[in-house]
């Protein structure tokens, strides 16, 4: 395969970073795949609770999916927990920005807050403050996020739960990640 001949980008030419660009571009456009792929891998149970993180995913997006959200909700449903294996301090971030280029401001930001919101659920237990969401109250924002979590992400924890499969959810990961990103318009 051919390659650019620098070894400091500084000393790339005008071809080098076209030829990049193609590569990056064609790696770009398989990030619906790459995504559908990590996700299918998801499948050893969240340490302590009762289903894996693939199935509470797709809990939580077959919950969107029910409730005639949009495709861009199903599909940031589908990923909010994406990073809680590679970034578990700060996994909300993590799923938010694999999201940014292609979700809406609001979308983007529900995804990006939800962990905080979602301790309402349970820091009270551990002696944190439950109401940290509080500090949010004036966001234009802040009911979505918490309509969020209640309605798809602390209820989807159900082993008798009927999801749908991931297989169901593919043609809109792709869809979204097809998207010419929002930066870009």
């Amino acid at each position: 395969m051919k390659k650019v001949n620098f070894t400091e980008m500084k000393k790339g030419t005008k071809k080098d970073y076209l030829f990049l660009d193609k590569h990056e571009k064609d790696f770009a456009n398989k990030t619906a795949e790459r995504i559908l792929k990590f996700m299918s891998n998801l499948t050893e149970t969240l340490e302590g609770y009762q289903i894996s993180r693939l199935e509470h995913s797709l809990q939580s997006a077959t919950r969107a999916y029910e409730n005639k959200e949009s495709e861009e909700m199903i599909v940031a449903t589908l990923l909010h927990d994406i990073g809680d294996e590679l970034a578990p301090m700060n996994h909300s971030e993590y799923a938010a920005a694999i999201l940014k280029p292609y979700v809406s401001e609001k979308t983007h930001w529900i995804i990006k807050k939800h962990g905080e919101f979602q301790m309402y659920y349970y820091a009270h237990h551990l002696g944190g403050d439950r109401n940290k969401r509080e500090e949010y109250k004036s966001h234009k924002y802040y009911r979505d996020t918490i309509n969020f979590c209640e309605q798809y992400d602390q209820n989807s924890f159900d082993p008798n739960y009927k999801s749908l499969p991931l297989e169901f959810f593919r043609p809109m990961v792709k869809k979204i990640f097809s998207r010419k990103p929002y930066s870009l318009l």
